[in-house]
């Protein structure tokens, strides 16, 4: 390409001969001034015209920025979800073994119900499925809401727990064990002909025979309060199981424990006799409540009931 140029101020005409390299030069030259002026344009004046309330500008310039703070809010929302996921595992592994505890002093057998396998669940097949799929927000508040029932089943269960463990601690200082292993007595509860002076005469007890010797044990834990000889009841033992429980083992021919003891459900305090107004060996046994006397015979039928519901559950 040849370009001429004509100037009066030249005394001659003057001729430019440009080759393609010169041409391919200049269009680079053209396009770079362009694209340098666009990148001023979007630099110095988009965010001018940003808040100039442009609407298409408005929307092209917030956009990165909205997504970047979804992606931002999503990413803390997982986190969030790890963190109450976590929480509710160990609140799951606590009830696991609270709900084991439980079962233990309901008597029930692990196999019968076991908190760490998944109760079996079932049923038909919906025709369609209804409704949309759950939103993270939906996700998360259904997380709360079950993390809240978890909290109001342990409560739930610890005060269940609580009230099991005092039930067993009253039942065992209640007298329930039989005191000798003889499977009769001779005299129960209530008004009976005296076998001394042949009168009506109501029994405070009840009176197990057996030979002098026989181990007499403790119808309930509890503190010794009486260990002595009486003029009536011979070898006498008092024992104070709380709550104004009091028992009482009278004619022995030994008495194993002393005053102010602390003895065991079951153990042994004393041998059977016939020290005292007695026409025999054998055990009276009584039970008071608040100084007043009870038929033994409702006390230990209660244990032996509860012993066999034991056996039932642990066959």
């Amino acid at each position: 390409m040849q370009i001429i140029l004509v100037h009066p101020g030249l005394r001659q005409a003057r001729s430019i001969t440009l080759k393609m390299r010169h041409v391919v030069a200049l269009l680079a030259f053209f396009l770079s001034l362009v694209l340098a002026a666009c990148a001023g344009v979007v630099y110095f004046g988009w965010p001018y015209l940003a808040r100039a309330g442009l609407p298409v500008v408005a929307q092209a310039t917030a956009a990165p920025t909205d997504s970047a703070q979804r992606e931002r809010n999503e990413r803390e929302n997982i986190a969030a979800m790890a963190v109450k996921v976590g929480e509710m595992q160990a609140q799951m592994m606590r009830l696991d073994a609270l709900g084991e505890r439980v079962s233990g002093l309901a008597g029930i057998k692990p196999e019968t119900f076991n908190f760490r396998d998944k109760p079996g669940r079932g049923g038909i097949e919906p025709a369609a499925a209804t409704g949309d799929a759950m939103t993270l927000a939906e996700l998360g508040q259904a997380l709360d809401r079950i993390a809240r029932q978890l909290e109001q089943r342990s409560d739930y269960l610890n005060v269940v727990e609580t009230t099991l463990m005092r039930d067993k601690v009253e039942f065992k200082m209640l007298p329930t064990v039989q005191p000798v292993n003889i499977s009769y007595n001779a005299s129960g509860f209530g008004l009976r002909i005296d076998p001394i002076n042949g009168r009506s005469a109501f029994h405070t007890g009840i009176d197990f025979p057996g030979p002098t010797g026989t181990p007499v044990v403790a119808a309930a834990g509890g503190v010794v309060v009486a260990a002595e000889y009486h003029p009536q009841y011979g070898n006498m033992l008092e024992l104070d199981h709380g709550n104004d429980v009091v028992t009482r083992y009278a004619h022995a021919s030994r008495l194993h424990v002393k005053l102010g003891d602390i003895v065991k459900r079951g153990q042994r305090v004393a041998d059977i006799g016939s020290t005292g107004r007695s026409t025999g060996a054998h055990l009276h046994f009584e039970v008071l409540v608040k100084n007043v006397h009870q038929d033994p015979h409702k006390f230990l039928s209660a244990g032996a009931q509860a012993q066999a519901k034991l056996l039932s559950r642990n066959r």
